[in-house]
């Protein structure tokens, strides 16, 4: 029984130096790329010849194998540990509905296999670095998201109750309602056709300073809002550049205290037979 354990784990410790050594990562990466290439030609399958179609599908099917059997591989190494990321999770989803047959009932399954390609996000080191510090942001933003949507809705009141009781349609169709309000704001922030579309109708309506009115909301909305959400990603991958240099130092400390220590035990020894032959020589 013993040694069928030892086995066990002598193979899985082969097996997870296979999934750790870097060409493994090379080879994982490079089928996604290229599992990304072919599912945005089979988008075109319409107008491909039927041969070339096959032969895609069949690429894509022995790539989709490939992934299923890297989760295997995984699982077997790791076992329930595998289950702790929240990336293999999204590995382990997305290669099973890879997985399921393409029929009707599940073609919109089937369509998520693009997603897929994600898996980039935290195979690729440095893609890893920047999603993790987006994720670490997103308390940040949803404050952020609050400021904007409370600024929208003091404006939105603002608009409805100066620009709102009119008898041009257009404008009643901009900001006759609170709800419309918000929408043409929102439209004015994207800065989409905002001038022609929205201020000049209300300007032309008989409001000839309410531009005054959506330059401030477009400062405060689109641009002081968007540098925040800006410094707050910046600050994010800053914190994160930090974590990720500390650490290395951690490591290369760790290592120069391990040779200090095995300095001190060769030169300990190396002193003692000295030491020892002196005495010998002595006596």
């Amino acid at each position: 029984m013993k040694r069928a354990t030892l086995d066990f784990e002598t193979h899985n410790s082969a097996l997870e130096r296979v999934i750790e050594r870097p060409w493994f990562r090379h080879l994982v990466i490079t089928l996604i790329i290229v599992n990304a290439v072919i599912l945005g030609v089979l988008t075109y399958r319409e107008t491909l010849p039927a041969g070339l179609v096959v032969s895609l599908d069949a690429v894509d099917q022995t790539i989709t194998y490939v992934f299923a059997v890297e989760i295997l591989l995984k699982l077997i190494v790791y076992r329930l540990q595998f289950f702790r990321r929240g990336w293999n999770w999204f590995d382990f989803i997305v290669i099973g509905v890879s997985l399921i047959p393409g029929s009707q009932a599940f073609g919109v399954l089937r369509a998520l296999r693009v997603l897929r390609i994600l898996r980039l996000l935290h195979i690729v080191p440095m893609m890893r670095r920047i999603t993790e510090a987006l994720m670490k942001a997103l308390p940040g933003m949803g404050a952020i998201f609050a400021v904007l949507a409370l600024i929208t809705y003091v404006a939105a009141v603002m608009a409805t109750n100066m620009y709102g009781n009119t008898d041009n349609e257009e404008v009643t169709e901009l900001f006759g309602d609170l709800p419309r309000s918000a929408y043409s704001l929102f439209q004015v922030m994207t800065m989409d056709g905002w001038r022609f579309e929205v201020v000049q109708k209300v300007i032309d309506d008989g409001n000839p300073y309410a531009w005054m009115f959506f330059l401030i909301f477009i400062f405060i909305a689109s641009f002081a809002i968007l540098n925040l959400f800006i410094a707050l990603i910046v600050d994010s991958l800053a914190a994160e550049q930090q974590a990720i240099i500390e650490e290395g130092l951690d490591e290369i400390e760790g290592e120069l205290e391990g040779e200090l220590m095995t300095g001190r035990r060769t030169f300990g020894n190396t002193g003692n037979a000295i030491g020892d032959r002196r005495l010998e020589s002595l006596g």
